[in-house]
């Protein structure tokens, strides 16, 4: 194992926390950036490793600071966690195109910001590893998570596609799938639960939040085992392109897996019979 460089998003709460600790107690040293750099520092503590920085990730300028204050500090960027993101729960048809575009800014187009940021510099030193977190409704929709599946699957078509542009760089790409993991994604600070109603949804809606509320606080998943996992993955000679965090991830893709198979199976003759008819000369 060398020592990197670490960047990463939303570290003064939640699974950012157990990331950048990981990191610093591995012996890496960390650029640790939050909206609110107080909350950073008391969540993490001093360490001579540590950076924190301003960061909100839906600001370009904020980004660019950030890594240039990490570049000034330590030189190098050789790891992006982009990991800071936020739930704006809802049925699809209840929430506000402001609550779906503020899904968007935050999940997708955020971790899309700051990795712009960051590519000249990996790109310049040709090595570099950007880890996404994603989560199991990137790999299929549910209920209630409309905004938060389409910010996902986005965040996943995009980063599939990015690997195949810089790998050309040295640089890798892991996608990260976790299962339900004990963070703050479900506290009040970062689940926004739609206010707008439509009275046939009602009955469903009362369950949704029953479900979601009640789940705070009781996932099975731990996080600072899932920040444990990253510091193998990233020390890794071949690190994977994308990782299921926890058993019920797993579980999930292979659910995924199986319904895509049976769909493809169901309907391949129909499927192989759209190509044009050429007529033979």
């Amino acid at each position: 194992m060398t020592n990197k460089v670490w960047l990463i998003t939303g570290a003064g709460r939640g699974m950012g926390v157990d990331i950048t600790k990981a990191a610093l107690n591995a012996g890496h040293q960390v650029i640790a950036t939050g909206r609110n750099p107080e909350r950073v520092l008391k969540a993490i503590g001093d360490h001579k490793n540590l950076l924190v920085v301003k960061l909100d990730i839906t600001n370009v300028a904020d980004a660019q600071a950030a890594v240039q204050a990490g570049m000034n500090k330590f030189g190098k960027i050789d790891v992006l966690v982009n990991n800071a993101a936020n739930f704006n729960a809802g049925y699809f048809e209840e929430l506000s195109m402001e609550e779906i575009e503020g899904q968007l800014a935050t999940s997708l187009f955020g971790p899309m910001k700051v990795t712009k940021a960051v590519l000249p510099v990996m790109r310049k030193y040709r090595s570099g590893h950007i880890v996404t977190i994603s989560s199991t409704a990137g790999l299929t929709g549910y209920t209630f998570c409309s905004a938060y599946s389409a910010s996902k699957f986005g965040l996943e078509g995009w980063m599939e596609s990015l690997q195949t542009e810089v790998e050309q760089f040295g640089i890798r790409t892991t996608i990260v799938n976790p299962g339900f993991f004990r963070t703050e994604l479900l506290t009040e600070e970062s689940t926004k639960y739609t206010e707008n109603t439509i009275d046939d949804y009602d009955d469903g809606r009362k369950q949704q939040l029953e479900f979601w509320k009640g789940a705070n606080g009781q996932q099975t998943g731990d996080p600072a085992k899932l920040a444990q996992a990253l510091i193998t993955i990233v020390d890794a000679t071949n690190p994977p392109k994308r990782f299921l965090a926890g058993a019920d991830a797993v579980a999930t893709a292979e659910q995924v897996l199986d319904k895509l198979q049976k769909e493809t199976d169901a309907y391949r003759e129909l499927s192989g019979s759209l190509g044009f008819n050429e007529i033979a000369k």
